[in-house]
């Protein structure tokens, strides 16, 4: 009995030792992961939200060498009355608003600062958009109706074969994608697993191989979609995402501070989602598109191609939202309205009629329940409508 119990006794600290060596050799794997499930907790969202280099894998987006872009300061405005109530409920940590390209109005909440570098999520979308069109007019990509498989040969027999670059920038593929944030075994929750243990975002997308419409019928939001684009301008001009933010539209716009990319476990950015920048700088973009593609004294992003992008032409449900190439147009629009938009409240409203640009973040815990999203954009037009005739 004592030769038995010696030899379990040898097993168990063989497998404690074998358990401690596993984790240190493991340690940034299970520290992201760890990271992953407590990013939306109540105590810490709002502090993740601002420093997500501190926990991911990250790459940064060079601003450049040249000067700031000066964002001068307007009038004073005194918001809407109902904005103050709104900046409680939906926990928003940043407005800044933009009048004709000058800031009226500029602050921050929940002890977070104007330099944060804050997650974009969805917003990081319209940023690939912009890449997209610049890329078009340059001829590196031929078409929107080229097929994607042309460009990324990996995606031939996946969900992907048979789309073209228009129906993902739709984000009407038709691939089978679980976008359930709430469903830990959701396909969006498997795939932020994927990059929390070091997995790679490509061999994720060639994985899916199920469709539930056949590409361009049927709208439905898929964010894998939009690194299935990113892989697509890899392949086009075998450069980084990064490399060619930066020098396309990043370092021609005079940014404050260098934005940064979350990474995959290859160090592919995480395009979907995964750019931060300060509020400031996501107000610039807005501005830049305001002013159909230019800013600091040069076209950046083709005239024609905010137009497009901007435009609803994805398939969506008669009276819903519109949706472009990675833009949204919500319900009701007026001619030059239309919006960057992210998970948990963060946003890029531009109003080109009223020369209105809002940028938003947030850490609103509930911002899927229903009547949130019409809210925000009836905030954002309220803001706009009272600037809209100084």
């Amino acid at each position: 009995m004592r030769t038995f119990g010696k030899w379990l006794g040898r097993i168990l600290l063989a497998l404690v030792l074998a358990a401690v060596v596993v984790g240190f050799w493991k340690r940034d794997e299970i520290s992201r992961l760890l990271a992953v499930n407590s990013l939306f907790s109540e105590d810490k969202i709002v502090s993740n939200f601002s420093h997500m280099d501190r926990a991911f894998l990250s790459t940064p987006v060079s601003r450049g060498s040249g000067p700031t872009t000066e964002l001068k300061y307007g009038d004073e405005f005194t918001l809407p009355e109902p904005v103050d109530d709104w900046i409680a409920q939906r926990d928003v940590t940043a407005l800044v608003v933009l009048k004709d390209g000058d800031i009226v109005y500029e602050n921050y909440f929940k002890d977070t600062a104007p330099e944060d570098r804050r997650i974009s999520w969805s917003v990081a979308k319209s940023y690939l958009s912009a890449l997209i069109g610049i890329l078009l007019e340059e001829g590196q990509i031929a078409s929107l109706d080229d097929q994607v498989t042309q460009y990324v040969p990996t995606l031939v027999g996946t969900a992907y074969d048979g789309a073209t670059i228009r129906n993902v920038l739709n984000m009407a593929s038709g691939v089978t994608f679980d976008e359930d944030y709430l469903d830990k075994n959701s396909d969006i929750n498997r795939m932020g697993r994927v990059i929390a243990l070091g997995g790679e975002l490509d061999a994720f997308a060639a994985s899916l191989k199920d469709s539930f419409a056949a590409p361009g019928t049927k709208w439905q939001y898929v964010s894998i979609d939009t690194h299935v684009i990113s892989m697509v301008i890899r392949g086009a001009t075998s450069r980084t995402i990064p490399d060619l933010l930066s020098e396309k539209i990043i370092a021609p716009m005079g940014l404050e501070y260098a934005p940064y990319y979350l990474t995959d476990g290859s160090g592919v950015a995480f395009v979907l989602g995964g750019l931060n920048l300060t509020t400031r700088d996501y107000a610039r973009m807005g501005q830049m598109f305001l002013q159909n593609g230019m800013y600091n004294n040069q076209q950046i992003v083709p005239a024609a191609w905010v137009a497009a992008s901007t435009a609803p032409t994805a398939p969506t449900e008669p009276g819903a939202i519109g949706y472009g190439y990675q833009w949204w147009v919500p319900q009701g629009a007026a001619p030059g309205e239309f919006m960057a938009r992210g998970i948990y409240g963060q946003y890029i409203y531009i109003n080109q009629a009223d020369g209105v640009v809002i940028a938003t973040n947030a850490a609103d815990r509930k911002f899927r329940n229903p009547g949130v999203a019409d809210q925000n954009v009836d905030i954002f037009r309220r803001i706009s409508a009272a600037l809209g005739g100084q």
